[in-house]
């Protein structure tokens, strides 16, 4: 089985090696039909503390590495200017 990836933007980053990842969903209302955001937190490493918030980061999901960090950041897609 692939590893799973997402995509979000970065709240944190004041943690050491670690980047707190917003990433949005977006799924259909059953009776209503409206589209609906809904976004989770994820705690990723960040190995090289490259991340900075409001970065768009690609995440993949790895082996427990902490308590709450079960992803990685693959690469950063576009940096906060």
């Amino acid at each position: 089985m692939p590893k799973k990836e997402k995509q979000g933007v970065v709240v944190s980053n004041k943690m050491e090696k670690t980047a707190v990842v917003k990433v949005a969903s977006y799924n259909q209302h059953p009776k209503y039909k409206k589209i609906i955001e809904t976004t989770k937190n994820y705690k990723a490493h960040d190995e090289q503390n490259q991340c900075s918030e409001g970065d768009i980061v690609r995440i993949t999901e790895s082996k427990p590495i902490s308590g709450g960090k079960r992803w990685v950041v693959s690469e950063i897609v576009e940096k906060v200017k």
